[in-house]
């Protein structure tokens, strides 16, 4: 980067200006596009969107953090736009933007806030709470704002392998970069909690093995922490609160990557080896809102450049924000510039650093027209034209908290929906028995009630039980109430909603049978979901037992309390050992992974078996009175292979296995009797709960009375001889 003196050789002497009254000199007039700082090999341009401003000044900053000011002398189509030769990558930079300031009509203009560049691909340092980010007052807030930073996109990419997995191949592994690397004890301690660190050899050997296909990261947009928390000594571990929408959160990065932009060629090298592994990259990404909060939070960026037209004013007091997403904003995609924003985002993300897609976090909220969520908004009309982003995997967050903001299942084409009906479902099934059996008959075979109606397949169903917001696998056997004391907020954060079960004890406990359950309860809820159709997503841990104490929220918690803990356990060896059998089976039979919704009916020019039935424990099957008796709690569930054929690894055709799934969530053994003719002749045990890892092996004849212990699942192969 240019020394102090060098910066101001550039910014006065070559674009032969004198300072104005403001101390800024004239820049080149350069051009509209692209957005953002464009450096071209002998100079950067530098072009931001503001209809409202009176004057535009591009700041830079030296290696001693002295600031040097350019006036951007252009204006097209609202564009502010300069050119400043001499400016090379690693120039770190910032917006002054004056205008008027009168938030009764929603405008925030002060040309005393620093502000970060909407479209910077680098941002370095950290937001500090100060009274000079907030208001009218004339205090500099400069030295409390990150910096953007110029960047130059080059990457040695190579033959990068993209993996486009199907989505009847994907099993979604959700973690958090720091989190799922800080304890690692195979990664170099300065590697850890990095990008860098994601991508060593130790963390992609365990993906590998343990089957999933893509790893869903959350939010990694640069984000910060909100004043509220630095003010406790807190911060924002999660990252649902960003502030830049193409830069690679440089905390992430290694202590050298988080300097002059190296972060983004840190992020890159990461996906590249996830790609060479087999393995997609999917981006939590946070377009609903943003770092700025409420009208009376921190200027750091869009506030200051156009207030009205990147976030939804109340009209009838534009000094107010309409608060669809509990964070203090909603980001306006109505607005056509803040739309161009997010889909240039998007691009860029897919184009230029090889992500394989995104889920949507409240994306009810980029849907809503005035109030009402519009399934017709231009925000989905965009994405579904765009060559690019069209043709990666889309996955919705179907909710916020506004009214009518819950819409599972109601997302149009080409998108793929968070099924938090699946979740609930679940839940209730094996803590409590609740509801009967009817509602999770859906759930286990992709939820065709939800998706089926609008030519959506069963993959429109992201089958999840636990998320990074909630109990872990472990704490819903573990706690029926939440435990958030070390947040900070007197427990009051965080659901009450848990639909969870303790077997009598809350929290741990050293009894032997109240832990034998609660390991089993687990096992019963990974087989669940790795065995339904739709697209199952995992939680980093989830498989190795991983606890958080009954922290239910735990979004500040940049501790052991979030972090994976890879020490050895029998219960982490265990359930790790399942989850990769369980994921080995998904992979080796297509019934459990169909490209189309069940029918029920019997297939074509078989032997009367249907694709799709449903048995009582008393070997008949489940009649119209049954799906309504909510105090059942067992259910045989049959899937039948035989019109599902594929090719072998020497192209062989290959017949897919049928199976009989059972679920038992009762507090006492039952006996179930297994249908025989048509169905099968015999049945192998494949996974049962009740023992270590889930390992089975016996083979039991049709019309058997087969114990089911209580609350445990068992699938059956079934044999035609």
């Amino acid at each position: 980067m240019e020394s102090a003196a060098d910066l101001s050789h550039v910014v006065a002497r070559r674009l032969d200006s004198a300072p104005d009254e403001f101390g800024a000199v004239a820049s080149w007039p350069g051009k509209p596009f692209p957005l953002g700082a464009s450096w071209d090999g002998e100079g950067t341009n530098f072009s931001v969107w503001s209809p409202t401003a009176t004057r535009a000044e591009v700041c830079l900053f030296d290696s001693t953090g002295a600031e040097h000011r350019a006036r951007l002398v252009e204006q097209s189509f609202h564009i502010w736009h300069g050119y400043l030769p001499g400016i090379n990558p690693g120039q770190r930079y910032g917006y002054r933007l004056d205008g008027p300031y009168n938030p009764s009509t929603g405008l925030r203009h002060n040309r005393h806030k620093l502000l970060i560049d909407p479209y910077a691909r680098a941002i370095e340092g950290d937001f500090i709470d100060n009274d000079a980010v907030y208001g009218d007052n004339e205090l500099d807030s400069a030295p409390y704002v990150p910096r953007s930073v110029v960047v130059v996109d080059s990457f040695p990419w190579g033959n990068d392998p993209r993996p486009n997995r199907p989505w009847d191949d994907t099993i979604i592994y959700e973690l958090h970069v720091k989190g799922f690397t800080a304890r690692h004890p195979d990664i170099p301690a300065d590697l850890r909690g990095t990008y860098a660190g994601l991508a060593h050899p130790a963390v992609i050997s365990y993906l590998k093995d343990l089957g999933v296909t893509a790893v869903e990261l959350l939010p990694i947009h640069q984000f910060v922490s909100e004043p509220a928390l630095q003010r406790r000594g807190a911060k924002n571990y999660w990252g649902y609160n960003s502030i830049g929408f193409f830069a690679p959160h440089a905390a992430y990065a290694t202590h050298t990557g988080r300097l002059g932009g190296n972060q983004v060629r840190e992020f890159k090298a990461m996906v590249r080896a996830m790609h060479t592994a087999g393995i997609e990259v999917i981006l939590d990404v946070v377009y609903n809102h943003t770092g700025e909060a409420t009208p009376d939070g921190p200027t750091l960026s869009f506030r200051g450049i156009d207030n009205a037209a990147y976030y939804r004013v109340d009209p009838a007091d534009p000094s107010r924000y309409l608060d669809y997403t509990g964070c203090g904003n909603t980001l306006d995609v109505r607005t056509p510039a803040v739309l161009q924003l997010v889909m240039d985002s998007l691009r860029y993300w897919v184009t230029e650093m090889h992500v394989d897609g995104f889920r949507f976090d409240l994306a009810s909220a980029l849907a809503r027209s005035l109030h009402d969520v519009d399934k017709l908004s231009s925000f989905f009309d965009t994405i579904h034209q765009d060559p690019v982003i069209s043709q990666v995997k889309l996955i919705a967050e179907p909710w916020d908290i506004g009214d009518g903001g819950y819409q599972v299942g109601e997302f149009p084409p080409l998108w793929t929906e968070w099924n938090g009906k699946y979740r609930d479902t679940v839940r209730d099934f094996w803590a409590h028995g609740a509801g009967g059996v009817r509602d999770l008959a859906f759930r286990l075979t992709g939820s065709s009630d939800l998706y089926a109606d609008d030519g959506r397949s069963p993959f429109a169903s992201i089958n999840f039980v636990t998320a990074h917001d909630g109990f872990t696998l472990r704490d819903l056997a573990s706690y029926e109430r939440k435990h958030n004391e070390a947040n900070g907020e007197n427990n009051r954060d965080g659901t009450d909603d848990n639909r969870s079960i303790n077997f009598g004890v809350e929290g741990e406990t050293a009894d032997e049978g109240v832990n034998t359950l609660r390991l089993r309860q687990v096992r019963n809820l990974l087989t669940t979901l790795l065995v339904s159709t739709g697209v199952p997503m995992l939680v980093a841990g989830d498989e190795r037992y991983r606890t958080q104490g009954g922290n239910n929220n735990a979004y500040v918690q940049d501790n052991e309390i979030s972090w994976i803990d890879w020490s050895d356990t029998e219960a982490g060896a265990d359930l790790l050992a399942l989850t990769r059998r369980l994921i080995a089976l998904r992979k080796q039979s297509p019934v459990l992974r169909r490209h189309a919704f069940f029918e029920g009916r019997p297939l074509p020019g078989g032997d009367g078996c249907k694709d799709l039935a449903w048995f009582h424990a008393s070997g008949r099957e489940l009649h119209d009175g049954d799906w309504f008796d909510t105090a059942l709690r067992t259910i045989g569930m049959y899937l039948d292979g035989q019109g599902l054929r594929h090719r072998g690894p020497r192209g062989n055709v290959i017949t897919d296995e049928s199976y009989l799934l059972v679920l038992h969530s009762g507090d006492e053994p039952v006996r179930f009797l297994l249908p025989g003719r048509p169905w099968a002749e015999q049945y192998e045990s494949v996974i049962d709960t009740t023992e270590v890892s889930g390992t089975a092996v016996s083979t039991v004849a049709a019309g058997t009375q087969l114990l089911v212990q209580a609350r445990s699942v068992l699938l059956l192969r079934a044999v035609r001889v």
